[in-house]
């Protein structure tokens, strides 16, 4: 019976794996589509796709589905029209976010992200009124201000919000002001 039990374990080991692996390569072939969408889909005349590739190389993604992901974006392939989109919010205790993404869908991301903010005690936040909170230096967001907490029970429910924002299949980067 102990063979079962090992068996069992390992299956389940291996399908948490393997879901946590389809959903970075994911996230990584719709950034891939994104830097290819509009420019050159040349990795050497387009440094954001070239980028995007080293991403997907360090996770040993297969070359077919770079591929596929750079065709997506260039407009080769028939599919799904895919964009970015940036979203400001507000955590519990003031804490500033900026939320990158990559989406299929507006409504439906926008929906996910208001319901995960809302667990969480947080709000998305109008265009505008958060990114003056940062600045903008090659494609990251650095906080002019950082916020320290000092109460767990918030650094607890802060460091869930991020959790869950990062599961979102269409969610890529989340810029917080908190000092860590």
């Amino acid at each position: 019976m102990s063979g079962h039990n090992k068996w069992s374990k390992i299956k389940h080991g291996k399908k948490i794996t393997d879901t946590k692996r389809g959903k970075t390569f994911d996230k990584i072939s719709r950034l891939i589509s994104i830097s290819a969408k509009g420019k050159s889909s040349d990795p050497e005349m387009n440094p954001k796709l070239r980028m995007a590739i080293e991403k997907a190389k360090k996770i040993n993604m297969p070359k077919d589905n770079i591929e596929r992901a750079i065709k997506r974006g260039s407009g080769q392939s028939e599919g799904v029209n895919i964009e970015e989109v940036l979203y400001e919010a507000y955590g519990s205790s003031g804490i500033a976010l900026i939320i990158k993404g990559i989406t299929d869908n507006k409504n439906r991301t926008v929906a996910e992200i208001k319901s995960i903010l809302n667990k969480f005690n947080g709000k998305l936040a109008e265009p505008g009124s958060v990114q003056y909170l940062f600045d903008k230096k090659n494609e990251d967001w650095i906080p002019k201000y950082p916020l320290e907490i000092t109460d767990e029970k918030t650094k607890k429910q802060l460091e869930k919000l991020f959790e869950a924002l990062d599961e979102n299949d269409d969610v890529q980067e989340i810029y917080s002001n908190l000092k860590i």
